[in-house]
């Protein structure tokens, strides 16, 4: 299958960021190299950009794609937590933008194979990198019903997270192994009860959605690439964040707002001990959505915030 990339928010992200010629940029997410193509162009000649990406069939295809820059490009298979390591691999010391496009790519949805989707059976697997060893088959099989509720309600916002979890454990104790999502998805169908299945989106969503999160740690990766990438940032430089659920998006909102506040002494001492300094400036008051035109094109969108923050300069840099 053809690694398809359709940027989300391209021209948004393009001015938020506003790439320009000669500056260092990282694009956390490249997949196909939609968002990494337009920004490559910006910031030519004299640019550099780094393309991370954990799935390996997404860095053979980015390289495919953006082959006409590949003397400016980094290509990396790693996971874009592990941002700061990298750049100081690559002797970089800051950057002047980064971008973080969350969650799971049109490929990876569409590839049957790779078990994300509940609307075709494929083995229980859900790994963003084929590299890694847990798949949503060994959650699904080993973890006891307590520890499956709850990452079912806490990562999906199942309201029958306990039901389904303890369906699954009683399916598997009765007939084996869970193996497919076909599987998994008759389960959950048979834990929610008819009247509530008959209205909201697909009844297996919320579990799928649970399960790739805890696979992969998706918001713990988060919360390390946001804190890694604020400080990689050179003062001016510029972070985007693109999520597409609530629990993504609270926490680029709660680390965004932490690292924008001054001081946090207790209210009453006569002068600052604590000695903290904003880090970042929020360049977005309310996360950015995609417009009628683009959710005509691309309904995916439909989902997707977008929330942007400027490194700040505090007393004494840069002198």
């Amino acid at each position: 299958m053809r690694f398809a990339h359709e940027p989300v928010m391209l021209q948004e992200v393009l001015q938020i960021l506003n790439p320009q010629p000669g500056e260092i940029f990282v694009d956390c997410t490249v997949g196909g190299g939609g968002h990494s193509r337009a920004i490559v162009e910006k910031i030519m000649p004299g640019g550099r950009l780094v393309a991370i990406d954990q799935d390996k069939e997404a860095i053979k295809a980015a390289k495919k794609n953006l082959a006409a820059w590949s003397d400016s490009i980094h290509f990396v298979q790693r996971n874009f937590s592990a941002l700061k390591e990298i750049l100081t691999e690559l002797g970089i010391e800051a950057v002047d933008g980064i971008l973080l496009d969350i969650g799971v790519s049109s490929h990876q949805l569409d590839a049957e194979e790779r078990g994300f989707s509940y609307r075709a059976d494929a083995a229980l697997d859900m790994r963003m990198s084929r590299e890694d060893s847990k798949t949503a088959a060994d959650l699904v099989n080993n973890l006891d019903a307590a520890e499956l509720t709850r990452i079912i309600r806490d990562f999906g916002e199942e309201l029958w997270a306990k039901r389904i979890a303890d369906f699954i454990v009683a399916k598997r104790v009765v007939n084996g192994p869970i193996e497919t999502t076909g599987q998994l998805v008759e389960i959950i169908k048979a834990a929610i009860p008819a009247r509530a299945r008959r209205r909201g989106p697909h009844p297996a969503r919320r579990t799928f959605q649970a399960l790739r999160i805890a696979v992969n740690d998706e918001l713990g990766v988060l919360e390390r690439a946001l804190e890694q990438g604020i400080a990689c940032l050179k003062p001016g430089g510029r972070l985007a964040v693109i999520t597409f659920h609530s629990l993504e998006d609270r926490i680029v909102k709660k680390m965004f707002q932490h690292a924008a506040a001054g001081c946090e002494c207790p209210p009453g001492l006569p002068q600052c001990v604590c000695g903290k300094k904003p880090q970042i400036k929020i360049l977005t008051r309310k996360p950015l959505q995609a417009g009628e035109h683009e959710l005509k094109v691309n309904p995916r969108a439909r989902s997707a915030k977008l929330r942007a923050a400027i490194k700040v300069l505090n007393e004494g840099e840069g002198e």
